[in-house]
């Protein structure tokens, strides 16, 4: 019995690396887990090497022989396993480890007892079946590393006979469990390939599970910050109706009632339930989504909220080709913007209607203005002198109500303006004697600074002149006597700016927002228009116009036109 319990003890060290491989394969994987997939792969040849080797040390340490015959080579085991499983480098370096411990547990040998206890004899048969054996299946495996066993157990068994002359007469029982020793080898065989493989598919498993988790968070991510963009609030629910994903503009909606809420608050929850939190009632959908999944029908809905317009939109998401409805995606729009745009272009065009028509009224009463100005004039002629006062002042409301037609009529017209490059300081230079022949009638004073490399702009003159001598006449009559008015032009990056400064007594600030509205104005007899033909003007000229001013000191109007693009 003691030669049985011997090839059990044996046995079972050749089984280490069925029990050490799977636990420390596993301890590797995770210390390497952060690491790249190569360095984790690795530590599978390096687990197993060291498992095997420990096995082949523990078989040396305890090796023993039937009767002192039959030499028990266990280490053979481990040692063809990991040979068929192993990088080349490895199996070398197990096959030298096989070598040495051979030499350090036997006293006496010779060269055949090394080939034939060892293995030596068919380490090039197992290197050589490397490529082919890991193509194989997992029956295949084992059928290749039985063979392997066999051979080896067997002229380990023979080589007793062979080469010392060791007789088999009356050695039935030493037969007997040498066939028994050739079973175990094989059993201990097959049960390290199926533990190795089943190690091996665990972990490629997992490879390929964390391979799709990674891509399933990375999908769910791109998702996520696609939704995230998007200005719409969106909401996708599962097929129990509960809220799986939401965007950002969503919480900020829902912070509205919820000012503290995260997503997790949502996350989870019933979608009807929380679009009543925030009072948006789908009459069409009931608390239970079932009948709108069956439908499979798109759900559109405008919602009045107080002051503010929503429109919902709930579509269904079909799984694939398999026509399974797997959930949805809600979508709120805050309209309210758009709606009160909508609002405002059709009072616009009602407002361009009227202003059409009322330029054509105007149109028209200039001609029966022009007859009974006319007519004044032959009057007051036939008329007494003490009656021109009263004439005089009847002539100047005509030309005035005359003068406010004029400027309404262009700040009305709405028609293409011809440009063409033209130097700003040639026109400044052509009003400069009629602005200084008003300036001296006021008893006032123009200063002109013209900078310098100012380069030719697309300007319409006519336009141009006018909007200089507005700017220029506004600032004379808000001076008084001895006041100065300086007209400057200088190049800024953005293109040529031209300024027109006054020392008159400012504008105060709550007037300044209306100065360039249609009939407002703060002098006692203005018409309110002189401005807002001038703001016309720059805009058709693609400039900007803005006010500087400072009660009691001043005001600055300052026109930016831009640089003309350049030639390809």
């Amino acid at each position: 019995m003691s030669a049985v319990h011997e090839m059990l003890f044996l046995f079972l060290l050749a089984l280490t690396p069925a029990i050490l491989f799977p636990l420390m394969y596993e301890r590797a994987d995770l210390l390497f887990r952060q690491e790249q997939d190569l360095r984790r792969r690795m530590s599978y040849h390096v687990v197993l090497a060291v498992t095997c080797a420990i096995s082949m040390i523990f078989s040396s340490i305890f090796s023993t022989k039937l009767y002192g015959v039959i030499p028990l080579a266990y280490g053979m085991v481990p040692l063809f396993a990991a040979m068929l499983y192993e990088k080349t480098i490895y199996s070398l370096l197990l096959a030298a480890l096989q070598m040495l411990l051979y030499f350090i547990s036997e006293n006496f040998w010779t060269l055949s007892d090394v080939l034939l206890n060892t293995g030596l004899l068919i380490f090039p048969l197992v290197l050589l079946s490397k490529k082919r054996f890991l193509d194989l299946s997992r029956k295949g495996k084992s059928g290749i590393l039985s063979l392997f066993l066999l051979v080896g157990s067997m002229l380990s068994t023979a080589s007793p006979f062979f080469l010392h002359k060791e007789s088999l007469d009356d050695h039935f029982s030493l037969i007997f469990l040498a066939y028994s020793n050739t079973f175990l080898m094989i059993l201990a065989g097959l049960i390290l390939v199926h533990i190795i493989e089943e190690t091996l598919d665990k972990r490629k498993f997992q490879f390929q599970l964390e391979a799709l988790s990674r891509k399933y968070y990375r999908e769910e991510e791109k998702m996520q910050q696609m939704m995230d963009a998007t200005p719409l609030s969106v909401v996708l629910v599962d097929r129990q109706g509960s809220i799986t994903m939401l965007n950002k503009t969503f919480m900020k909606l829902y912070r509205q009632i919820q000012p503290d809420a995260v997503r997790e608050d949502v996350l989870g929850r019933p979608l009807i339930p929380v679009l009543s939190s925030l009072q948006i009632h789908i009459e069409q959908l009931e608390p239970d989504l079932s009948p709108f999944f069956q439908q499979r029908s798109i759900v559109s809905e405008l919602i009045q909220n107080q002051e503010t317009m929503l429109f919902t939109s709930i579509s269904p998401i079909i799984k694939g080709h398999s026509d399974e409805v797997i959930g949805a995606v809600v979508v709120v729009q805050d309209i309210t913007e758009l709606e009160t745009l909508r609002l405002e272009l059709n009072n616009v065009d009602r407002l361009s209607l009227v202003g059409q028509m009322a330029a054509g009224i105007t149109h028209e009463i200039r001609n029966p203005i022009a007859v009974v100005r006319g007519f004044l004039q032959l009057m007051r002629e036939k008329s007494p002198d003490s009656l021109d006062h009263y004439y005089r002042i009847v002539l100047e409301e005509l030309d005035r109500a005359n003068s406010i037609i004029n400027d309404f009529l262009s700040l009305a017209q709405n028609r293409p303006v011809r440009k063409e490059a033209t130097s700003l300081e040639d026109i400044i230079q052509e009003l400069t004697p009629l602005l200084w022949a008003d300036a001296n009638l006021r008893g006032q004073s123009i200063e002109v600074k013209l900078g310098e490399h100012i380069p030719k702009l697309e300007l319409n003159p006519k336009e141009i002149k006018q909007l200089i001598l507005n700017l220029c006449r506004n600032g004379m009559e808000a001076m008084e006597d001895k006041g100065l008015l300086t007209l400057e032009t200088r190049k800024v990056p953005t293109g040529v700016e031209l300024l027109v400064s006054d020392t008159g007594p400012g504008i105060p600030p709550n007037k300044r927002d209306n100065l360039f509205q249609p009939f407002f104005t703060t002098k006692a007899k203005g018409t309110g228009l002189g401005l807002a033909l001038c703001k016309s003007i720059v805009e058709r000229h693609n400039g900007k116009v803005s006010v500087d001013s400072e009660v009691g000191v001043g005001t600055t109007f300052s026109i930016l036109f831009p640089d003309p693009p350049q030639a390809g």
